[in-house]
């Protein structure tokens, strides 16, 4: 009956994320379904993402969410009571309206990014439904390639690496649980390579569950990497390949408009020829925010010359924002776009930015944050949309494993019906 789809209960509840900052957590019931919504949050934040609503003061060193909880609890729960949970559209437009800004910030990102997920997940549970069928129908059979974030640098570990991230990318799997035990396989060997090079201290994570040794240079790590995979039994090349974030607007200079990478300053151009050295020396097929988020001119340069050989991805470029990502299309920036609900603030923005990136033949890359929670949402939403790739850490720490128990759990449920890509999403370059 529609009346089962009619939310009777919101309720907001102070959570924490992966870093013991406190956020949001949203609970919407309908007259026979629950859903559960856990904002997350970023290190490396644009300055074009949705505004996360924070106390300030002494409490919680300044990241209380006391104020956006108050707020859900009042103002939103009273908007949407007997509302219809499957108008996903109707009541995010409501939270958008609510807010009032352009950014969120009167209700906070992290309130509408719990609510609006809470939302979908309770309609999905009244209708008896995986949340991937909810929201993707039939056709959502697609399991995403995971590429895992196993060496952290920037802004993620306490080393002097100026690159935040150093990917692996199981392009030789032929199934999602391959591509986990291939990838698992050269994790736990990196340890080893890790710890007898630098001593057993040097194997601690950073935020996104990888290790953070003690390196001062790029190529550092993709060589540690690269040992790694041969001493699994693999091939660099066949089997894996490697990308990473460089989340270039943390070292950048503005004043002096160069980079600081490895202890040497870079011009946009200067930093292009070093990309394309690593590139070509480490077979990398993944390179996101290679320039300042603002700096859309240098995206359309390195895209022009290497958008034939590897993904080259816009995040805090976009940050989920279909009018950034309408600047990218016309100045053909990149050919590859993040995704992550909490830079937008609702689920109906997001499928807004995931159809328009793949109308325009950008390849839409679902993505966790640094602060993640133990909510596998964004899997859920991967197979969706369809998106062909996932990035949620490396195989360790509960709140990126989440992620990566629900993948495999949905391709054990879709059986012989599940189309798992691999290499596919790349092989267009």
């Amino acid at each position: 009956m529609d009346s089962d789809f009619l939310i009777r209960e919101v309720k907001g509840i102070v959570a924490l994320d992966s870093r013991g900052n406190p956020t949001v957590k949203a609970i919407v019931k309908t007259n026979k379904g629950i859903g559960v919504g856990i904002a997350p949050s970023g290190a490396s934040k644009s300055s074009k993402e949705a505004i996360e609503l924070r106390d300030g003061g002494k409490k919680w060193v300044g990241m209380g969410v006391n104020l956006a909880v108050s707020k859900l609890n009042e103002e939103v729960s009273q908007r949407l009571i007997n509302q219809d949970s499957r108008q996903q559209y109707l009541i995010d437009s409501l939270l958008i309206a609510l807010d009032g800004t352009k950014n969120k910030s009167s209700l906070g990102g992290n309130t509408t990014t719990a609510v609006s997920i809470a939302v979908s997940k309770a309609a999905a549970n009244t209708a008896n439904l995986e949340l991937y069928e909810y929201l993707g129908g039939p056709s959502a059979r697609i399991l995403p390639t995971p590429i895992l974030n196993i060496i952290n640098g920037g802004v993620h570990a306490g080393n002097n690496l100026a690159f935040q991230e150093f990917i692996l990318i199981p392009t030789g799997a032929r199934t999602f649980i391959d591509a986990m035990r291939m990838s698992i396989e050269v994790y736990k060997n990196l340890k080893g390579v890790i710890s007898e090079k630098y001593g057993k201290t040097s194997t601690n994570v950073g935020d996104e569950g990888g290790y953070a040794p003690p390196l001062n240079e790029s190529r550092e790590a993709f060589s540690l990497i690269e040992t790694a995979i041969k001493k699994s039994g693999y091939e660099l090349g066949t089997d894996f390949h490697l990308g990473m974030d460089a989340a270039s607007s943390e070292f950048y200079n503005k004043d002096k408009k160069v980079y600081k990478v490895d202890g040497k300053e870079f011009t946009s151009s200067e930093l292009i020829d070093f990309y394309e050295s690593l590139i070509n020396e480490f077979s990398i097929i993944y390179l996101e925010d290679p320039f300042d988020e603002d700096d859309f001119d240098s995206f359309s340069e390195i895209t022009k010359k290497l958008g034939n050989k590897l993904l080259i991805v816009g995040d805090d470029l976009y940050a989920t924002n279909v009018n950034y990502l309408m600047t990218g299309i016309k100045k053909k920036a990149t050919n590859g776009a993040l995704v992550k609900v909490n830079q937008i603030g609702t689920l109906t923005e997001t499928f807004d930015y995931i159809r328009l990136a793949k109308e325009s033949g950008i390849i839409p890359v679902i993505s966790h944050r640094s602060g993640d929670t133990e909510d596998p949402f964004i899997a859920d939403l991967a197979v969706a949309v369809g998106s062909g790739i996932i990035k949620t850490g490396a195989p360790a720490r509960s709140e990126r494993v989440s992620k990566y128990n629900r993948l495999i759990e949905i391709e054990n449920q879709l059986g012989p019906n599940a189309i798992y890509l691999g290499k596919e999403p790349f092989v267009r370059l």
